[in-house]
C-alpha cells in the first residue's frame, strides 16, 4: 500500500490510475455490447467483443477489482436493456453472472486460461438462472440444464472465441505484456 502524502495514511482502495482505468474499460465493454453480431431471442448476444476490457481489467487488477468491475458492467447492461422476471435471476444474470470475469485475474501469468474460466464462470451463472427460472422454455422431455447450457452456450462460446483471438492478440504488445506497464 503506498502512503498518502498529505495526511501520512496508508491508502486502502485501488490506484487512482486504476479507477480511471475502470471508468473506460466499463464504456469501451458498454459501448462494444451495442455492437451485436448475432442476438438469441430470449436474451443474449454474440458482440464485437463486449468482456474483452473486463476481462483486460481483471487480468491486469486482478479478481477483486476484476469482479467489481464485470459486476457495475452487468449493473449497467440491466439499466440499458433489462430482462426481469425475478429479483434472484437479475442477480444471477447480471451483477454475479458478468462479475465472474473478474476471474481472469487469478490467472494473470496465463491470460487464455483465465479468460476460458471467466467465461465458464459466466456461463455457470446464466445456466444456473436459466435452470431455475426459464425451465419453461426448455422443449419437452430435455433436461433442462442441458437446454440452458446449449441456449447460453450459443451465446457465450462464439464471445469466448473473440476474446481469446483479441486478448492474444493484445498480449503481443510489448505496452500490455507487462501487468504494470500502464
Amino acid at each position: 500500500m503506498k502512503n498518502d502524502r498529505q495526511s501520512g495514511r496508508r491508502s486502502r482502495g485501488l490506484p487512482t490510475r486504476a479507477l480511471a482505468e475502470a471508468g473506460v474499460m466499463l464504456a469501451l465493454s458498454t459501448f462494444l455490447s451495442f455492437i451485436k453480431i448475432w442476438e438469441s431471442p430470449q436474451g443474449g448476444a454474440v458482440t464485437l467483443g463486449s468482456m474483452i476490457p473486463v476481462l483486460v481489467f481483471a487480468l491486469r487488477w486482478g479478481v477483486r477489482p476484476g469482479f467489481l468491475v464485470g459486476a457495475l458492467h452487468g449493473v449497467i447492461q440491466f439499466l440499458v436493456a433489462p430482462f426481469f422476471f425475478h429479483p434472484i435471476q437479475v442477480l444471477l444474470d447480471y451483477p454475479i453472472g458478468f462479475g465472474m470475469l473478474g476471474l481472469a485475474g487469478a490467472y494473470r501469468r496465463y491470460p487464455a486460461l483465465g479468460v476460458i474460466i471467466a467465461v465458464v464462470g459466466r456461463l455457470a451463472a446464466h445456466v444456473l438462472a436459466g435452470v431455475v427460472f426459464f425451465t419453461s422454455f426448455a422443449p419437452e422431455g430435455v433436461n433442462p440444464w442441458i437446454y440452458s447450457t446449449i441456449y447460453n452456450g450459443t451465446f457465450l462460446l462464439p464471445e469466448l472465441a473473440i476474446s481469446l483471438v483479441v486478448v492474444f492478440v493484445l498480449g503481443l504488445l510489448p505496452a500490455l505484456r507487462r501487468i504494470d506497464a500502464l
